[in-house]
């Protein structure tokens, strides 16, 4: 099969290669991939910010594909069953962290796409349990983003920015993730802010119904009861900090961060101002987007790319060329 692996001896490059179909393990399905999303954490393991857990691992953990085998221990999804391949792949379920619901903090945790080879080739596999069958009404193109960069949205909203009923949201960086849950927020009924550094993904912001949007440091409308931080510079935690009202919530939605200039406690910490950090996510918040996701039916903004351009995919999403979500289309 084709497939394009990331060398941790070459950063910023990513080559196509020839492998052997992988064999799905007792628990593991067999995917072939249709569509497979191109997410910044692509970007981090290609360019090494995120250090190496293997060389020549092929990237990407939003698939979407069809079951054609399956491991002798599986019993569900069956064969011809389509799925998506997620950024989680394993978790110990037996430490702390596991048994109080919070499988992402497991420190034995494993990731497609880093620790085992994902979605940018036509045949993947994933553990059963952590693959997740997905709404109707969406092409292979429109879900795929959903599977990483809809779900830690979903969970730095949901669960992290403290956001109330009606409440003012700002939403900084506006990329795949980001789009994805300002639609959530906006069908929840927040009013959303939206500060970026594109005029293009400005203007989309404001198609999909963000009440401004405005460059990535300028001052907020109105005080913000929670904000996002979606763009992977520390720069703008300050920014974020002095937008937001007393008893306000920011929640950084990134695995990876550039370094953060000193706070002045006064001026972007004091009146119980709080931040928090998302790390991966777990099971139950993939499901309870893809409900939300069925539920809302969001318009997944997706700029597609044939296979064999994945490494433009990747150029221009750090340049910051990509409108909405890059999606690469596998050919089969």
């Amino acid at each position: 099969m084709r497939a394009w692996v990331a060398r941790a001896a070459r950063r910023r490059a990513v080559e196509c290669v020839r492998l052997p179909v992988p064999l799905p393990a007792a628990d593991e399905l067999l995917v072939r991939v249709r569509a497979c999303g191109v997410c910044r954490t692509d970007l981090h393991v290609r360019d090494g910010d995120l250090p190496p857990h293997r060389d020549r691992v092929v990237p990407g953990h939003e698939a979407v594909g069809v079951v054609v085998a399956a491991g002798d221990r599986v019993t569900a999804p069956g064969v011809g069953t389509r799925v998506g391949i997620p950024w989680l792949r394993r978790t110990c379920g037996t430490c702390r962290y596991c048994a109080r619901g919070q499988e992402n903090l497991c420190p034995s945790s494993r990731y497609t796409g880093w620790d085992a080879d994902g979605g940018y080739a036509e045949y993947a596999t994933v553990p059963a349990p952590y693959a997740y069958e997905l709404p109707a009404g969406y092409s292979d193109e429109e879900l795929a983003p959903l599977l990483c960069a809809g779900i830690i949205g979903y969970r730095a909203l949901l669960r992290l920015a403290g956001l109330p009923e009606g409440g003012r949201l700002g939403i900084y960086g506006f990329g795949a993730s980001a789009h994805l849950t300002a639609q959530v927020a906006i069908a929840r009924g927040a009013v959303v802010h939206v500060f970026t550094r594109s005029p293009a993904a400005r203007a989309l912001a404001l198609e999909l119904g963000a009440a401004s949007a405005r460059d990535a440091e300028a001052p907020s409308p109105e005080p913000l009861d929670s904000a996002i931080l979606f763009a992977p510079a520390g720069a703008l935690v300050p920014v974020a900090l002095r937008a937001l009202d007393s008893g306000g919530t920011l929640s950084i939605a990134g695995i990876h961060l550039s370094d953060v200039p000193p706070l002045n406690y006064r001026r972007d910490l004091f009146r119980e101002r709080t931040i928090r950090s998302v790390t991966a996510n777990t099971r139950d918040d993939g499901r309870d987007f893809l409900a939300a996701a069925a539920e809302y039916r969001l318009k997944a903004t997706v700029s597609p790319y044939g296979f064999d351009r994945a490494d433009r995919a990747l150029d221009d999403l750090s340049a910051g060329r990509v409108r909405g979500a890059a999606v690469l289309r596998v050919p089969g």
